[in-house]
């Protein structure tokens, strides 16, 4: 099945589907809504996270319908027909607005919000929360590997341990992170990712011997040969035979584009196989690394100084490992013109009524230095406030500002074309490099400046001071 095709087939909670059944008994299908997409804590421990899976969300919500098939399977769940009807015509016909893929984001800020009636917004919820929040934890991954390798590539090699069809997904969003390259062939074809693969130990033990299938593979790939040095031993073996076959290619005007190192010591073996390949007159023949990779091993084999120009990162990578899941919520803010916010004895778990715009400030050289959350009828704020530390506030009023959320769709139509994955990709990229370091590090990473505009603090204390808390 075609994963868009998944978008048909009621991707999404029973629970939205029982709530949406009460909407159109009360009467209230249409009633104006407003929700916000955010999350609490940044992955892995960071600084930021990297805002991906908008375009995959967008198309999954042109596809959402509901088909003979599907409102039959939902009329033998009890569920009426008024619903029913209403469920066969659906098409998402609100307003999104959005930060840009790739941008980095910080907690409880809103990253999306969503605005129509509250049948509509409702039942968005489970494919939102579904695409955003996985593909945003993976880019982030793809980011700190990237910090880590300090300018060697890293590429995404994960399909083959990712859950399901999400290594689509994994592979998208690993490049929006920085990725350069993907084994997954599909993806690289769905989203132009360029495509990467070398050879598995498996190609050299078909062969009678190393040195055959070292020949047999270039004789087959002369511009795009890259070996696999472990099979039998990779230094008295696997590199003598890649150089005495890189040398044949060289007379035949070809060239060895690479090698692999997949087990042992990766920053000794690197060294070693580097020194003997630039003794050989090969300096152009590049060394890759593999073998359960994750950023605090890169930061170590580079720290080193190992010789690696590309690291291949596949199961850390495409599943978030360790936190493996982003915190992300979809929370309802307003219904008609009454601001509601889910009261907590927490005051971070307490949510921000109103329809609410978060301006980004930076400095004189584009540095970013703070995000205020605010009424979207509140101009920007020259003072934000801390959103769980009374008392304490932080200036703004020399700083640039520029809006977060930008409009996607209004009325259920595209306000212009999404970018692709690697324009995406060039907009993470640009905006880390306005991230300023201490956030961005990888120990006690600097907490970024998230706080609230007067109007909306003021409106937060007044709703959660009232006896009925969800009226304004």
């Amino acid at each position: 099945m075609d994963w868009t095709e998944v978008n048909r087939r009621l991707f999404l909670d029973r629970y939205e589907i029982a709530m949406a059944a009460a909407y159109v008994r009360e009467g209230r299908a249409d009633t104006t809504a407003c929700f916000d997409y955010f999350f609490r804590n940044p992955p892995f421990d960071g600084g930021y996270t990297v805002f991906a899976g908008l375009g995959d969300f967008i198309a999954g919500l042109e596809a959402f319908r509901f088909g003979p098939e599907e409102l039959a399977f939902l009329e033998k769940e009890g569920f009426s027909s008024d619903l029913l009807d209403l469920l066969g015509q659906f098409r998402f016909r609100g307003d999104i607005h959005a930060a840009a893929e790739g941008e980095p984001v910080f907690p409880h800020e809103p990253v999306v919000r969503v605005e129509g009636g509250l049948l509509e917004t409702q039942l968005l919820e489970t494919l939102l929360l579904n695409r955003l929040n996985f593909q945003s934890l993976i880019a982030t991954k793809a980011a700190r590997l990237v910090h880590a390798a300090r300018g060697a590539a890293i590429s995404e090699f994960g399909l083959r341990r990712a859950q399901g069809e999400g290594g689509l997904q994994a592979s998208r969003s690993a490049f929006i992170g920085g990725c350069t390259t993907t084994s997954n062939l599909e993806a690289a074809h769905r989203y132009g990712i360029p495509a990467i693969g070398t050879m598995a130990h498996s190609y050299v033990l078909s062969h009678d011997n190393e040195l055959d299938a070292f020949r047999a593979f270039a004789r087959s790939h002369p511009d795009d040969s890259v070996f696999v040095l472990d099979t039998r031993h990779t230094l008295e073996s696997g590199l003598p035979n890649a150089i005495t076959v890189a040398r044949e290619m060289e007379g035949e005007v070809l060239a060895l584009r690479g090698v692999r190192l997949d087990s042992g010591d990766l920053a000794y073996l690197a060294r070693e196989c580097r020194r003997r390949l630039d003794e050989a007159g090969l300096p152009a023949v590049r060394i890759i690394a593999s073998n359960q990779l994750d950023e605090s091993v890169i930061r170590s084999l580079v720290e080193q100084g190992a010789p690696i120009d590309t690291f291949g990162v596949g199961t850390a990578l495409a599943i978030g490992r360790p936190d493996a899941a982003l915190d992300g919520v979809y929370k309802l803010a307003l219904v008609g013109d009454r601001p509601v916010m889910k009261t907590s004895d927490s005051l971070p778990k307490t949510t921000l009524p109103g329809r609410k715009a978060t301006t980004r400030y930076s400095d004189d050289e584009g540095n970013f230095v703070a995000d205020a959350i605010h009424l979207e009828d509140e101009p920007p704020p020259d003072r934000i406030l801390h959103p769980h530390e009374p008392g304490r506030s932080y200036s703004l009023a020399s700083l640039h500002r520029e809006p977060l959320l930008k409009p996607v769709l209004r009325q259920g139509r595209a306000v212009a074309p999404l970018p692709s994955a690697a324009e995406a990709a060039n907009h993470a990229r640009t905006q880390l490099k306005r991230l300023p370091a201490e956030h961005r590090r990888f120990e006690n990473p600097h907490t970024y400046k998230v706080g609230l505009g007067p109007e909306l603090a003021a409106l937060r204390d007044r709703l959660s001071r009232s006896p009925r808390p969800q009226n304004a």
